[in-house]
Order: structure tokens, then sequence, then C-alpha cells
């Protein structure tokens, strides 16, 4: 069922623009442009832009802007009563062309993450520590830059103590230290208190998103340049198979493969160095890994993956406990399946509950969603939220293979950094200080290869000779413990984690690969899950509107199918329709045709960008792809 819980778009572009600062090329209408107070403008600045913006004229040669010219602009430019406007600010010309315009800076990076955010600080730092001048630009598919994050979060500061060490003063968003750690075991009924693993002393509760947002701006200070609401879909590549940058994808395309009458071409952002911090399951971090072997060079293992699926609810002030850190396994999955739940206490009476399900479960018939929802009402969870109030809700994969599953992060041209590489110390249950040491990492290359005539290889070197090597080759054999079961899990991992600790020589492998591991239905009972009792738990509706998620509905679907029989004839009658579980937001359901065959229907508008579908499915007949750049969750809390 398609849910239409969200404001719709409508026009995607006044015209086809030509960018000095193009952050709103794809603006979403004349009348949003008209009621957020933008007025169109001629401005001059004194700074020269080292951006290059290339657009086709009529005879199919082309016009280059040099920073000769850079001191005049058009502007939409916003009043700062309307500083909250979800519409940016830019600097544009405009053209009749239809061709592709091409922009160019030195280090393009994709997604406005942690790894990405702090890949970028890093080089204008060193741009300053070096007298140097680099122009560093991020693009993000998000309609800005923050709403696509979501994470637990209890965030280790360590990163950003090298990075930024004066976040204290520079007010970060980082106000809740950990009060309390507390690790249980569910039964159906009981909670019972083990030892926690997890040393969370002098971390801090925090919503990533709104972590990220604040070093958006810090980086914008420092003269990144950001665009959010822009999709890469494409790796651009020279004659000798480098990478030069990326394209963003066309927009104004119907479903049909129409032009509409906002159609727009895309955008190519060339640069010297690519950089992808894409998250988990990135699209074009998957096809560089696999066009360059990145996983066989770097002598890894396939990679493995969880499901987090979350809420933040607004809690009784009595029941608060600002910095309270709760982790549990057991109950609600059975002992094959590996995962667990967290409760954390955020500041302002919220708190973050999450259920954490790995990919690799073997009934098709678990639900991930349904999971969460009894989870809820465990007799040691529930007294937290009853009297709550339910404010956001979302979902997303994670990197659980650690160690093992490392690629080389190094391909021609650029550098994969974060969750696209996949640095998550899985015992810790934190990945968000891994990801940011590697986008400073691979900033320090990126500015020896630009400024020195080093080789990008020098992130390799770096990176095993860093904390978080040591790091995760210390906590490589704790998941992979966890392919013989709960109890046996529990008992090697409590080896590795208090006697060996990671000293000893040998390495555990993963099992099979996360779309391999789903049994046939056959080998299966049907999981009957209870009705939704909308105070506790939700229906999938209600939750999908709590996400803001958005898409353009009239668009060609961004979840491709490669073989389109495939559902009908292997996955429903062999698997039991997996698909229509392990999605979080009921993207694929089964309906009955003319002839009362069912058939698969995928809505991809309530897609909240979790990449489970592209992990998880059977055949691996699903492909993820990005839909038009604006589109999907718009977190704001997570």
């Amino acid at each position: 069922m398609r849910y239409d819980n969200v404001k719709k778009d409508t026009d995607h572009s006044l015209c086809n623009c030509i960018m000095l600062n193009f952050r709103s090329l794809f603006s979403k209408s004349k009348s949003k442009i008209a009621s957020t107070g933008y007025l169109l403008r001629a401005t001059t600045t004194s700074q020269s832009l080292r951006t290059k913006i290339h657009t086709p004229n009529a005879n199919n040669s082309h016009h280059v802007f040099s920073p000769r010219y850079s001191h005049i602009a058009f502007s939409f430019s916003k009043p700062p009563a309307r500083f909250n406007s979800r519409v940016p600010t830019s600097r544009t010309f405009c053209t009749a062309s239809s061709e592709r315009d091409s922009i160019e800076y030195d280090v393009v990076i994709v997604g406005a993450g942690p790894a990405g955010l702090s890949a970028a600080i890093r080089l204008k730092q060193m741009c300053r520590e070096r007298n140097a001048d680099l122009s560093v630009c991020v693009l993000d598919k998000g309609s800005e830059v923050g709403a696509h994050i979501i994470s637990g979060n209890v965030f280790e500061p360590r990163a950003l103590n090298e990075l930024l060490p004066q976040w204290k003063e520079l007010e970060a968003p980082i106000t809740t230290p950990v009060s309390s750690d507390k690790f249980w075991f569910l039964t159906k009924g009981r909670a019972i208190s083990l030892p926690s693993p997890f040393n969370n002393q002098g971390n801090y509760v925090i919503s990533l998103s709104q972590l990220v947002r604040w070093m958006g701006t810090k980086a914008e200070e420092l003269g990144v340049e950001i665009y959010p609401g822009f999709a890469a879909s494409e790796i651009l590549y020279d004659a000798n198979n480098k990478v030069i940058g990326i394209g963003t994808n066309d927009m104004g395309i119907a479903k049909d493969g129409s032009k509409k009458e906002n159609f727009q071409r895309g955008v190519e952002i060339k640069g010297h160095i690519t950089l992808l911090a894409e998250g988990c399951r990135g699209s074009l971090s998957e096809k560089i890994i696999k066009k360059y072997n990145l996983r066989e060079r770097g002598g890894a293992e396939h990679q493995t993956y969880a499901l987090g699926i979350k809420e933040v609810w607004e809690i009784d002030e009595e029941k608060h406990q600002p910095g309270a850190v709760i982790h549990t396994l057991g109950w609600p999955l059975d002992h094959k399946t590996y995962g667990g739940s967290f409760l954390y206490h955020m500041k302002d009476n919220q708190i973050s509950i999450g259920l954490v399900v790995a990919l690799n479960y073997q009934n098709p018939f678990l639900n991930p969603y349904e999971e969460f929802q009894k989870l809820k009402h465990h007799p040691a969870i529930k007294p937290f939220l009853e009297g709550g109030t339910v404010i956001q809700y979302g979902a997303r994969t994670l990197n659980e293979g650690g160690f093992q599953s490392i690629p080389y992060p190094v391909f021609p041209g650029g550098a994969l950094i974060g969750c696209s590489a996949g640095f998550m110390n899985v015992p810790k249950i934190k990945g968000t200080h891994t990801a940011m040491k590697s986008g400073m990492l691979a900033a320090e290359a990126t500015f020896g290869a630009l400024n020195e005539g080093l080789d990008m290889d020098t992130y390799w070197d770096t990176l095993k000779n860093s904390w978080i090597w040591e790091e995760l080759h210390k906590s490589r054999n704790y998941r992979p413990a966890f392919e013989y079961g709960l109890i046996p899990g529990l008992a090697l991992s409590g080896l590795e984690h208090y006697v060996f600790k990671g000293r000893h020589s040998f390495t555990l492998k993963h099992g099979k690969p996360d779309h391999e591991a789903t049994n046939a239905a056959r080998f299966h009972s049907p999981i009957h899950y209870p009705k939704a009792d909308g105070v506790l738990s939700f229906d999938v509706p209600s939750s999908l509107h709590r996400s803001n998620t958005n898409h353009e509905h009239d668009q060609p679907p961004h979840l491709r199918l490669r073989d389109p029989k495939i559902p009908e004839h292997i996955n429903l009658p062999v698997y039991a329709a997996p698909e229509s579980r392990y999605c979080p937001a009921r993207v694929y359901e089964y309906v009955a045709d003319e002839q009362n065959q069912m058939k698969l229907q995928i809505n991809a508008q309530n897609c909240l960008h979790c990449k489970a579908c592209d992990i998880k499915d059977p055949m691996q007949n699903i492909e993820w792809t990005v839909p038009e750049g604006g589109g999907g969750p718009g977190y704001s809390v997570m």
C-alpha cells in the first residue's frame, strides 16, 4: 500500500541553471521560493572562486566561468527572519540548454555524514596550516544536512577531540554524558542484569543528525561548499578508467520515462579526488568495490549487516534519567538470530529506543519491524514509555563485518571512507568515531596527493597504523562468535572480551552472506505478531508519518528488479515473500492482479533508504539506486 502521509513535491526547478554556487539548482517550486522570502538579486563578492562551471552553448562549445569573473553573480538570498527555511541559498545563471553542465572542484565528497564532513573539515584545516587553497564540495542526497542521518547514539568523542578540540566551547550538541550503563539479558517476562562490557565512561548520549548539522556549519565556516538535495547517481571515469567525479541524476522524469515540464539534466561534479562517504551499502561505493576488486585486493571477506529500527520518544519528566544507557540481548529474538536492543536517555525528556537485527537471520517469516513493536511491551521496557509520545521513527542498515570485511579503501581517483568501507566496532556498538577518523586520515592523504605529489595509497598505510585498526583487530572475533548461536556466542565473546582481548593469533570467519542465510519457508512456521495497540506499538503507516519520508511520486522507481519474474517465481513460492517483511517501510507487497495472480508491487515512495532490500533479498534481485535528490526521510532528532 502506498502511504501519502507527508507533503508532496510539485515542481523541481525554476529553469535550467548554471551555478556559481549551485545549491538550489533543483529548488522545489516557484511558490516555495516565494513563500520563503527568496529574492533574485545581483551581488558582488570579493571572494575568488576556484570552481569552474562548464555549460554548453548553442554551438555545443563550453563557457568556463573562471575566478576572473567570479565577482559578479545572481543570487537567491533569504531574509534572516526565514532562517529555518529548508530552501537553501544559491547564486545562479540560467541557460536554455538541455545538455549536462560540468562543475570542477579539487575534492568532491559524496555524503554529508560524520566521515564526509570530517574529511572536509580536515582538508580545510590543512589548507590553513600549510597556506594552501583547495576547493572542497560536499554533496548529500537528503533535503538538508542530517536529514538522512540516524544512529543510536552513544558517542565516543575521541575523533572529535582530534578534529575540533574546542568542540565544547563551539557549542556542539553534545551535552548529556553517560550517567549509568546497564546490560540486560531479556526473557519474555524478565530482565536479567549482566556485567556491562561497554565501558561508556566519558561518552555522551546524542542525536547524530543534530551533531552532523553542527559539523556542517563548522565546515562551511572553513570554506567548504555543502549542497544537500543532490543525489550522486553515477561515477564519472576518464579514458584511463580513473574516477574523475560523479554525476547527479536527471530531475523531472515521469514514471513512464518521459520528460515533464520541469525536466532538468543532472550535473557533472568533477574533482581531482573523489571521496565516497555514502554510509552503509552506498550504491556508488558498492559499484567501486566490485569494479576495482577492492575486497579481493584488501584480502577482505564479504560484509555482514544488521538492520537498526529506532524511535525517539518524549517521556514523563519523573521517568527521565539523562545519560542512562541500557543495552539488551535475547527476547524478542530467537536464539539463532543475533541482535539486541538499546534504550538511551537523551536530553529534554527524550529517549531513543531501538532494535538491531542481524540480517543473516534464517527464518523468512521474521519481521524486524514487528519484533521491535513486541520489544516495547516487555515489562522492563514498557514503564519507560507509558504516558509518553513518539516524536520520530526511522531505520537504517549498519555494517557488522568489522576487521575481516575491510576492503582496500583506495581506488584510482579517490577513496572510500566511513561506513562506505565499514569501520564499525561491533562490541562497542559504535562506528561514528571510527568513521570520522577514517575521513580525517583520507583527507590528509588527499592533501598530500594534491599538494605534495604523494600517493593516495598512503591512506591505506596510515589506516593500518591508526587506532581504528587497533580497535577493530582487537574486537575482530566478537561478531563471528555468534554464528554458533546466542549462548555459545555469549561464552566465546566473553572469553574474547575479558581473557584473550584480541591478543591471540586466530581470526574467526563470518558465515554465509546475509542473503544466502535465508532458509526456504518450508523449514519454518509463520510467526503471528500481535496487532498494534496504537499506544506503545504502531502500524507501519503511523511510523512512516513520523519519519517525514517524502518522494516525488511521478518519477521512475529507484528500487529496480534485475529480473521481474523472480518475485512471483521464486521469492513468493520458495521464501514466502520475505521482502514484504524485512522492509521496515512496507515498500514491497504482493497484490492480486486481474487474474487473481499475486504480483509484487513496489511502493517506492515509502522508502526510508535503509538498504535492507539491497542486502537481504535471497536472489539479490533488488538494486537500490538513488531517487531524485531531496527525497527520503527527514530526520531531525535521530
